[in-house]
C-alpha cells in the first residue's frame, strides 16, 4: 500500500474500530433504563475524546527525555490495539447478519413485512470486549513492568573454522539502550548487575546508545562504565546516535549536530568502550586470532548509510580465520554482508521486536516482521550467522510486551 493511501485507510479503520467498540458497549446496556444508556454513551465518548486528545498532544510534544507524556501516548496505543481487536468478531457478525437479511428478502413473498430485526448478539459483544481487554492489559503491563523485565538469552553457536583456543569463548551482546528513555538510574543499574553476573569474556554494544542527544547518556556514564568483561568492550553507532531526527536548523545547525556526535563518541570512551567506526580489531589467544569488525550505521528501507563495510573488512587481520561483524541494522546483512562470506557472525539490533508481539517457543510474531526479514533471534545462510538482539531499552511506546529487554550470551563452540 502506498504512503498516500495508508493514512486514509488507517483513519477509516480507526473510525470503524471506535464505532464497533461503542456498539459493543451499547449492546451490554440495551436492557437498562434510558438514563443508564444515555450516561454510558456520554461517558464512552468523553473518555474516548480525552484519551485521543492527550495521546495526540503527547506524541506531538515529545522531547529528548521520556516524561509522563509518553504514558499518555502509550495509553492511546493500548486503546487503539484493544479496539482493533474488538472490531474483528463484530464485523464478522455483521457480515453474517447481512447475509441472513439478504436470504430473508429472497425468501419473503412480495409485499411481506420486514420481519423481526436481527439484533446484535450480547454474547459476541461481551466476547469482543474481553478479547479487546487482552492487548489493553498487556500494553499497560508492558509500560509498568515489561519495559525493565530484563531477560538473559543464551545461544550456542558452532563454527568449524573457530580457532581451538576460542572453543567455549563467551560473548555478551546488548543493543539499543536508548538511555534518553529512562527516568531514573535504577533500571540500568539492575541491567549492569545482571550483565556482570554472566562473566563474559567480551561484551558488545550494537548501537543506539541514545534517542537523539549525547546528553541523554551522561547521567548513566558511571553506571555503564561498571560493565565488566575479561577483554575490551566494543561498540558501534546506531541510527539514533547521529541525531538525524532532530531539526538542527533550530538548534545551531550542522556545527551543533557535529558537536553532539563528537560528545557522544567521547561518552563511549569515558565508559571504557572501544567505539569502532568502520574499523577492525584483533583478539588473540594462545597465538590464535579472531577479528572484530565494527561499522557505522548502514540500513536499507530509508535509514542512514554511514557505514563503509569494505573499509572495515579490509582492516581485519588476514591471519584471523574467524570474523565477527558488529552492525546495528539487520537489513545490512542481505544488502552487503552476505557478499563477504568470510564474515562468520553478524550481531545487530535496531528492530526492538517492535517492543510488542508474541514470543513463545512455538510462535514468534510481531508487526515488525512485515518490514524486516530478519528481526529477532538467530538466522543462518550457509555458514554465515546473523543474530538480531531485540534491545535493552525502549523508545516511543514506553514499554515492552512479548519481546522483553534482552541481554544475549553467546557461547562459541568449535565444530
Amino acid at each position: 500500500m502506498s504512503r498516500k493511501l495508508f493514512l486514509p485507510f488507517f483513519l477509516a479503520l480507526v473510525a470503524a474500530a471506535e464505532w464497533y467498540a461503542f456498539q459493543a458497549v451499547r449492546t451490554l446496556v440495551q436492557a437498562s433504563s434510558p438514563g443508564v444508556r444515555r450516561t454510558t454513551t456520554i461517558l464512552y465518548w468523553v473518555v474516548t475524546a480525552l484519551v485521543w486528545g492527550l495521546g495526540i498532544w503527547a506524541v506531538s510534544n515529545r522531547r529528548e527525555h521520556v516524561s509522563y507524556k509518553a504514558y499518555f501516548g502509550g495509553l492511546l496505543l493500548a486503546v487503539i490495539a484493544a479496539k482493533m481487536l474488538i472490531i474483528i468478531p463484530l464485523l464478522l457478525e455483521d457480515v453474517v447478519r447481512l447475509g441472513r437479511w439478504a436470504l430473508q428478502l429472497v425468501g419473503r413473498p412480495a409485499g411481506a413485512g420486514a420481519g423481526p430485526a436481527i439484533s446484535r448478539s450480547e454474547f459476541l459483544s461481551k466476547a469482543a470486549l474481553v478479547a479487546g481487554a487482552v492487548p489493553f492489559v498487556a500494553l499497560i503491563w508492558g509500560m509498568f513492568k515489561g519495559r525493565t523485565d530484563y531477560t538473559v538469552k543464551r545461544v550456542v553457536l558452532r563454527f568449524p573454522n573457530l580457532p581451538a583456543s576460542f572453543d567455549g569463548f563467551k560473548m555478551l551482546q546488548i543493543s539499543d539502550l536508548h538511555t534518553g528513555s529512562f527516568q531514573s538510574l535504577d533500571p540500568l543499574r539492575r541491567a549492569v548487575a545482571l550483565i556482570n553476573e554472566q562473566a563474559a569474556d567480551m561484551v558488545f554494544m550494537t548501537g543506539d546508545l541514545v534517542n537523539n542527544y549525547a546528553a541523554e547518556v551522561e547521567e548513566h556514564i558511571d553506571t555503564l562504565a561498571g560493565i565488566r568483561a575479561k577483554l575490551p568492550i566494543y561498540s558501534v553507532l546506531g541510527n539514533h546516535d547521529y541525531s538525524d531526527y532532530v531539526d538542527w536548523t533550530q538548534e545551531g545547525g550542522q556545527a551543533a549536530k557535529d558537536a553532539n556526535l563528537a560528545r557522544l563518541k567521547n561518552s563511549h570512551a569515558r565508559m571504557g568502550w572501544n567505539l569502532l567506526l568502520d574499523e577492525a580489531r584483533t583478539v588473540e589467544r594462545n597465538g590464535e586470532k579472531i577479528s572484530i569488525i565494527g561499522v557505522q550505521n548502514w540500513g536499507a528501507r530509508g535509514f542512514a548509510q554511514y557505514g563503509n563495510l569494505a573499509k572495515a573488512h579490509a582492516a581485519a587481520d588476514p591471519a584471523a580465520p574467524f570474523k565477527i561483524l558488529l552492525s546495528h541494522d539487520p537489513s545490512h546483512w542481505d544488502a552487503q554482508v552476505v557478499n563477504y562470506p568470510d564474515i562468520d557472525l553478524m550481531l545487530a539490533g535496531h528492530t526492538h521486536g517492535m517492543q510488542f508481539g508474541i514470543n513463545l517457543s512455538f510462535l514468534k510474531w510481531s508487526p515488525v516482521q512485515y518490514a524486516y526479514k530478519q528481526w529477532a533471534g538467530l538466522y543462518q545462510r550457509g555458514r554465515q550467522h546473523l543474530y538480531v538482539n531485540t534491545g535493552l531499552g525502549f523508545i516511543g511506546y514506553p514499554g515492552r510486551v512479548g519481546f522483553l529487554p534482552e541481554i544475549t550470551v553467546f557461547e562459541l563452540r568449535r565444530g
